[in-house]
């Protein structure tokens, strides 16, 4: 199916009358869509007995539009039920097949141009195609030339840069609230590691260093005594060793005691009691200590996100030591002026970017949800919080500063464009409309909301016209050089 088609005819004469009078036919243009390629090609009005040259121009349409290098290109013409043919397996030069045919027959006919490439196979059909019956009749029949201040920009330039372009079509859009805001770690995906005891900080290798990659269990610190003369974990654990010995041993005297009725029943759970409890107190002080002290591990697997403390820093039981974060869900917290209050519970999504990169996220895509909006703004802030959980993509850091589009109330049969179809000058927003496959137009548009990665045109463009999406800069100074590289075309 066609996605778009331009046509232009082209006379090097000012009227019709001089046309007759024995000027060369000038060429015919055509510039057709399908879903995998353009066709963009050349040729001189179709005489019969007279061979017509085609200067194919096939591109493939992708991310970036490029020349179509590996394929044979066969083109028919079918007047009625009589048809001829010709087709060539490569092409004169990347992206150019050079075809041609000589009619048989006069009358209105279709050209049909089949492509076979490895990847994909194509039909691109030209209709009410004419057949003079002779050059004088397709003299005559000649357009007058338009003036059409076109902007010429050859494919073979196209084909060496970024470059794309797309058919405007009218969609729903969103109402856009574009506000700042931050990334930060979700509730759950972050947990401060504080020290069990009282002692000097040692670090373990690699695993303090931020960003450093870590498992549960893994060994962060060690807390020592050293030469401290109080709170010294080394000491703590003698002590509460020997007392818990001392204590087990008395309790299996009192076992023995008691079976001969020597001690009584209670004072055997005295000393049952207290054995519990120095046993008790020796695991909690000796969990996780060591030769060289006690070991810090980590509670779950992440990174580390901060240390807190420094080597050799005396600490006393409780201080926070290091933060480990999982990294798998955050929080995009935008802040929203309150103008807009009436409309945050219409808000059902965000783009969101940083300042320092191009690449814009979608809550949605992210398997995001909004989980809160503020009631009302604080003494500490003007704004109203507005509150996206997210899975983390891989490339976004808790505390980041991002530009946040938040989405609101739908609109209907709006005209969009990708931003990147923008060009910025003084203040005032263009975009390069194809007109023809190497003739362009440079429209002053009148732009409404952007959600960062489309933005709504008012005004300077219609549906179904084919913006430039990549390449419009590369099309300004092409155009202001004024210099066009050697064209090539055979007609």
């Amino acid at each position: 199916m066609l996605l778009g088609l331009f046509f232009i005819g082209f006379t090097s004469c000012n009227n019709k009358e001089e046309a007759k009078e024995g000027s060369a036919l000038e060429p015919l243009a055509y510039t057709l869509y399908t879903k995998n390629s353009e066709l963009f090609v050349e040729f001189k009005p179709l005489v019969v007995g007279e061979t017509s040259k085609f200067a194919a121009h096939f591109t493939v349409l992708s991310e970036n539009f490029k020349a179509l290098t590996d394929a044979t290109i066969t083109v028919s013409l079918i007047i009625g039920d009589q048809g001829i043919k010709n087709s060539v397996a490569a092409p004169s030069s990347p992206g150019i097949f050079r075809l041609a045919l000589s009619p048989k027959t006069a009358g209105t006919g279709t050209l049909v141009f089949d492509i076979q490439t490895k990847n994909f196979t194509d039909k691109i059909t030209i209709e009410n195609v004419i057949v003079y019956s002779d050059e004088k009749t397709a003299l005559a029949k000649q357009p007058e030339a338009a003036e059409s201040g076109a902007i010429f920009y050859l494919k073979e330039q196209a084909w060496k840069v970024e470059f794309a372009n797309q058919a405007v079509k009218k969609q729903t859009f969103n109402d856009v609230i574009k506000t700042s805001g931050q990334i930060l770690s979700a509730p759950g995906d972050e947990m401060i590691v504080t020290a069990k005891a009282s002692g000097v900080v040692v670090f373990s290798g690699k695993n303090t260093i931020v960003g450093s990659a870590v498992n549960s269990g893994s060994s962060l610190f060690t807390i020592s005594g050293g030469d401290m003369t109080e709170s010294n974990i080394d000491a703590s654990v003698k002590e509460n060793k020997a007392n818990y010995l001392k204590a087990k041993a008395d309790y299996e005297r009192s076992k023995s005691l008691v079976a001969d009725k020597i001690v009584s029943e209670k004072d055997h759970q005295q000393v049952k009691l207290q054995f519990e409890n120095a046993q008790i107190t020796y695991a909690t002080v000796s969990k996780n200590y060591g030769s060289r002290g006690l070991n810090v591990p980590s509670p779950m697997s992440g990174f580390v996100k901060n240390v807190l403390v420094t080597e050799g820093q005396y600490v006393p039981s409780g201080t926070p030591l290091v933060t480990i974060s999982k990294n798998k869900k955050l929080l995009v917290q935008a802040n929203v002026s309150q103008n807009y209050f009436s409309r945050l519970s219409s808000i059902t999504s965000a783009n969101f970017k940083t300042p320092q990169s191009d690449v814009v996220y979608n809550t949605t895509a992210l398997n995001g949800r909004i989980i809160s909006y503020g009631k009302s703004a604080s003494a500490a802030t003007p704004f109203i919080p507005v509150t996206f959980e997210i899975d983390n993509a891989g490339q976004m850091v808790s505390g980041s500063i991002v530009e946040i589009y938040l989405k609101s109330s739908s609109i209907a049969d709006a005209l969009v464009v990708p931003v990147s179809a923008l060009i910025e000058e003084q203040g005032i927003f263009y975009v390069y409309v194809q007109t023809g496959g190497e003739s362009f137009q440079k429209r002053e548009v009148k732009l409404g909301g952007s959600d960062g990665l489309n933005v709504q045109i008012l005004s300077g463009i219609v549906e179904n016209e084919r913006v430039v999406t990549k390449g419009g800069y590369q099309i300004k100074l092409s155009s202001a050089s004024g210099a066009l590289p050697a064209h090539g075309h055979e007609h």
